[in-house]
């Protein structure tokens, strides 16, 4: 079993709690199919650059700190559910002992509890602080800070969960069902380029020739 994978998404996990700084980029996609931006974000000059101080009450009034200790919360109930879903596929788990199924577990237990804290809140803040400074000046900040300090802002932030939670459903269903019918478009285009090929039929056995019976 390929512990390493349940084990990284409980550190790798605490990412998706960070949220964007303002506003969302606008992505384009590129001649080689990848994914860019369309305006590339501005460095900022050292001597613009907000500093450790500034973000840190900025990252305080977008309450990262919350999210990251929600999300750690939550990460190991999820890795224990796939890692139980994981384990039931071998077959060596039926012929255990009730004792050393209940070890494995706790072994189990153990290192994921190790894994949250692979890539700890203070250093994930401190590399977010360096990212930070390179992408927003000090007004940035200062304007940042005082809209999410704001009781608009912080109403954004209490929000954007429920917002995500209505919002997300209703964009896989629509992207379902339009794709569905994309598809079904592109074949029926495509089948009046090339059609399919229609299987061979079956021709009936043929009957092996009768030998004369030989006289008694």
């Amino acid at each position: 079993m390929k512990v390493t994978m349940f084990l990284g998404l409980a550190a790798v996990g605490l990412l998706s709690t960070v949220p964007a700084a303002g506003h969302a980029q606008a992505i384009a996609v590129g001649a080689d199919g990848t994914m860019q931006q369309e305006k590339p974000a501005a460095v900022i000059a050292p001597e613009d650059q907000a500093t450790p101080e500034q973000l840190s009450k900025l990252f305080d009034a977008m309450r990262i700190k919350q999210q990251m200790q929600s999300m750690k919360m939550m990460v190991p109930g999820m890795v224990q559910q796939q890692i139980q879903a994981a384990m039931k596929e071998f077959p060596t788990q039926s012929k255990l002992t009730p004792q050393q199924r209940e070890k494995l577990q706790a072994i189990m237990n153990k290192y994921v509890a190790k894994s949250m804290e692979l890539y700890p809140a203070d250093e994930m803040l401190a590399d977010m602080t360096g990212i930070y400074q390179r992408h927003l000046s000090k007004d940035d900040v200062e304007g940042l800070t005082a809209f999410y300090g704001s009781p608009t802002g912080q109403h954004l932030l209490d929000a954007q969960p429920v917002i995500a939670q209505e919002y997300m459903p209703m964009v896989m269903g629509k992207v379902g069902q339009r794709s569905q019918a994309m598809t079904r478009e592109m074949v029926k285009e495509m089948a009046g380029v090339a059609p399919a090929s229609k299987p061979a039929q079956a021709r009936p056995a043929t009957k092996p020739a009768s030998r004369p019976v030989a006289a008694k």
